[in-house]
């Protein structure tokens, strides 16, 4: 069962107004604004969300779901993470199978998905060019991960969707100081598929690879292999 947790809805919903009004990313935002404004044809009736995208989920959830930055026709365009792309058509499945989702498929912000004990967020929150953040804009919105996970006690597994997301999470470790529980040096941790640690303060951290059409398509990351890793999230959280 969920241990009683003080109401942190509204510090979230403070911290989302700020997160969407940040432009601390030129380049980012930038991208953004014109992605949104040209459009891709087949959503060309479409008004695009085209700002920072806000993370979304169950306020008291125990499983964090991190991943790489919205899609650029996907969340850039619908506000909500993972929702309009292959690769939410991919996760949401696998979410509902594992019982953290209300529904399989995530289509826009008023299609009625809730999330069960969970929470997704990514390590950038602006689609940038290429899929490709750079270093400096990876630790220019780190900030807004570290006040999030404050409001969040009740994580208690993290699943990184890619290396750049599990990286994101390392760093996210050594700014808030908890390698003084026990040295977390650069090399600690490695990424694989798969790959679990427990973490100094008994958080469960699982691996997995991001679900990029570039990964599902060719067969890298299969449904089998995913839903795997929301089995064994759901067993520890349990």
């Amino acid at each position: 069962m969920k241990a009683e947790r003080p109401n942190n809805i509204a510090a979230l919903k403070a911290h989302t107004e700020r997160l969407i009004a940040c432009d601390r990313c030129p380049r980012l935002r930038a991208h953004c604004v014109a992605i949104a404004e040209t459009r891709r044809r087949a959503y060309r009736d479409q008004t695009y969300w085209g700002r920072p995208v806000p993370s979304f989920g169950d306020p008291e959830a125990r499983l964090l779901i991190l991943g790489l930055a919205p899609g650029a026709h996907g969340s850039n365009r619908t506000g909500r993470p993972f929702t309009g792309d292959g690769s939410g058509d991919f996760l949401y499945p696998v979410l509902y199978e594992a019982g953290f989702a209300s529904q399989p498929r995530s289509t826009s912000l008023d299609d009625g998905m809730k999330l069960h004990d969970a929470w997704i967020t990514s390590v950038v929150r602006c689609a940038p060019p290429d899929n490709k953040p750079t270093p400096e804009e990876q630790r220019t919105c780190a900030a807004w991960l570290d006040a999030e996970l404050a409001l969040l006690p009740g994580i208690r597994v993290i699943v990184c969707l890619g290396k750049i997301a599990w990286d994101g999470f390392r760093a996210h470790l050594a700014r808030t100081r908890l390698q003084t529980l026990s040295p977390v040096a650069r090399t600690s941790y490695p990424f694989s598929h798969g790959a679990e640690y427990t973490l100094p303060d008994n958080r469960i951290l699982l691996g997995s690879y991001h679900p990029s059409l570039q990964n599902t398509n060719t067969g890298r990351l299969t449904r089998a292999m995913f839903l795997e890793i929301f089995i064994r999230a759901r067993a520890a959280i349990d």
